[in-house]
């Protein structure tokens, strides 16, 4: 029985690249696999504001393979994403943009790659295309995720990659609300490996990514793969009992060695503002797990669907 590959788009704002993605597609990955694989398009629209939802309509009108799955509204591009891989059927999986930044060609190196074995082939960047500030925040942000994080998540990676089957429902039985999927494959483990591949420029449109989002996710990837921001309180206690021990050597020296008087109002004044910025900046920190462990306890869905398009494809 011939196997098959699903390709996975998350829409927003994309109607303007979705026939040329469409065509792209065809032309330069599924015809050339024709021979081997069979396929399935799942295009899953994020609360388009365009018409996006009337494009995929006409695809999945003029390709029995292509089918679309219409959000209730915005849910977030990883709600998306994750609402097509619990519908995918192919044995493997390639996630991938749908504003042509992902070269679909490099689908075929994915695709050789878990021919030989590997079960998560992740698409990494040789360069960033960005400008400095986010060049320099993404490396700085990587970094601190590597370091902190009990998995390994490569750099300079997005969520474009091919997963195998048994890694898709591996990641279906992860149930968190906050989803950082590069992070979810990763601790999922199997045999992983990159395929570097040059970013194309937006075909058409901006990137829906604002600062918030950006932000949103990342907070995402650090605090749902490291419990070292609540070990902080720990550190900053003894760092504060530290200086505070500092400070008073000096007070006691200062008294019997030297003539000049200690005051003892700017040091306490320091120490109270210190102690009072330590303790914000940890009730902010337990606050921001206690809220996801609210949405949690919660269970609300990732997303809904709204309108399924071709949901029973062969």
């Amino acid at each position: 029985m011939t196997k098959t590959i699903t390709y996975i788009f998350p829409v927003y704002n994309n109607a303007p690249s979705l026939q040329l993605l469409y065509d792209e597609m065809r032309s330069k990955v599924i015809d050339k696999l024709a021979k081997k694989y069979s396929y399935e398009i799942i295009f899953v629209n994020d609360g388009s504001k365009d018409n996006s939802a009337e494009v995929i309509r006409q695809l999945v009108a003029k390709d029995k393979h292509v089918r679309g799955f219409l959000l209730s509204r915005n849910f977030g591009h990883q709600a998306a994403v994750s609402a097509g891989l619990d519908r995918a059927k192919g044995e493997a999986v390639i996630i991938m943009d749908a504003d042509l930044q992902d070269p679909p060609k490099v689908c075929l190196d994915l695709v050789k790659k878990w021919e030989e074995g590997f079960e998560v082939v992740y698409a990494q960047r040789r360069v960033r295309k960005d400008s400095f500030f986010k060049r320099l925040t993404a490396n700085v942000y990587y970094r601190l995720l590597t370091s902190l994080s009990s998995v390994d998540i490569p750099r300079n990676t997005g969520d474009f990659r091919l997963i195998d089957r048994k890694v898709v429902e591996v990641v279906k039985n992860m149930k968190e609300y906050h989803r950082f999927l590069r992070g979810m494959y990763s601790f999922a483990g199997f045999k992983q490996a990159p395929v570097l591949f040059d970013r194309h420029a937006r075909h058409a449109g901006k990137s829906e990514y604002t600062l918030k989002k950006l932000l949103r996710l990342a907070k995402d990837g650090v605090f749902g793969f490291s419990d070292a921001p609540l070990k902080l309180a720990t550190r900053l206690g003894f760092s504060a009992a530290f200086i505070a021990l500092l400070g008073a050597i000096y007070a006691i020296a200062s008294k019997l060695f030297f003539t000049v008087n200690v005051p003892g109002w700017a040091m306490i004044m320091v120490a109270v503002f210190f102690m009072g910025g330590v303790q914000l900046i940890m009730l902010g920190i337990m606050g921001e797990y206690i809220a996801r462990i609210h949405d949690e306890v919660r269970e609300r869905p990732v997303y809904i669907i709204d309108e399924e398009l071709n949901p029973a494809v062969d």
